[in-house]
């Protein structure tokens, strides 16, 4: 049927033209984004996953964090009671050198300067209230801390470290009390100041070596705690690599696909405008008619 005033070809060219326009313009927008889900309309489902998903992956960085904090937190204490241990070394040494028949009153006070120095440094180190290791004034901020965390006083809980994204997955890190035992008879004072242990004292070398000792199991058992919290980040790391490669199968386009349909498109749109010209024209064989 010939007619004037409805072109149907035309009308069925410029939706064909507006949808590869449409088209088109999705397939810029994925390319220059780099985003595969441009409106929530491309993947309602996947952007609903997709973003469940970034959220467990954020929380799964958070903990890499506080595992890498806590890894360090350990590492400090290590660190303090390594070198507590070598003072203590050096204390059994002087207590072993001043029985030495050799030695006069002034030679052994001497090495009690010494002695005593390094019970300072130890006390120091490990602080405490005048109930917990005596003397005149309390140590309430002790060397060994690690940012405000006191490291050596007494915490029946532990420290507990959030090694995971979901709700319940931590693991308790136990305290390392060196206020008490062995330790304790090393940096206690009376109450007036004076070391309970000095020197000559009959009980030095026991004492001192009890001291040793007791830092050397709680080292092992921080070791065991930074073996754990180490499997912990390796598998935070493992999740983490996997949860994004997840995401980005969902959100991520893929640009060499992309590329096709958007030469794809951008054809269709360019014969489509050619034959839209073309439909517009077919009015005018009507003309001829009336010209006839």
């Amino acid at each position: 049927m010939s007619v004037i005033n409805t072109n149907i070809q035309a009308i069925t060219a410029a939706r064909n033209l507006n949808t590869s326009q449409e088209m088109l313009g999705r397939s810029l927008t994925r390319l220059s984004s780099g985003s595969k889900i441009v409106y929530p309309s491309d993947d309602a489902a996947g952007l609903a996953v997709s973003e469940k998903l970034d959220a467990q992956n954020k929380r799964v960085k958070a903990a890499t964090t506080n595992v890498q904090n806590a890894v360090s937190f350990v590492q400090t204490t290590d660190g303090f009671m390594g070198g507590m241990t070598k003072i203590l070394s050096r204390m059994s040494e002087l207590a072993i050198l001043a029985k030495d028949v050799t030695k006069n009153t002034t030679d052994i006070a001497l090495y009690q300067k010494e002695f005593t120095a390094l019970q300072d440094q130890l006390r120091d180190t490990v602080g405490g209230t005048v109930a917990e290791i005596g003397g005149t004034t309390p140590i309430s901020t002790p060397l060994g801390a690690f940012n405000g965390i006191t490291l050596f006083g007494p915490n029946a809980a532990g420290l507990t470290v959030t090694i995971g994204q979901a709700v319940g997955q931590s693991m308790t890190i136990k305290e390392s009390n060196l206020r008490t035992s062995s330790m304790l008879s090393v940096v206690q004072q009376d109450s007036s100041g004076v070391y309970s242990l000095n020197l000559t004292a009959a009980t030095a070398i026991s004492d001192i070596t009890g001291a040793i000792q007791q830092i050397a199991g709680e080292r092992a058992t921080l070791g065991a705690s930074q073996s754990r919290l180490e499997l912990a980040a390796t598998t935070l790391q493992v999740e983490f690599e996997n949860l994004s490669s997840a995401i980005s199968r969902i959100r991520d386009v893929d640009v060499a696909s992309e590329s096709t349909q958007l030469a794809k498109y951008n054809i269709l749109v360019q014969s489509g405008t050619a034959m839209l010209a073309q439909a517009n024209q077919t009015p005018n064989t009507v003309l001829k008619l009336l010209q006839g």
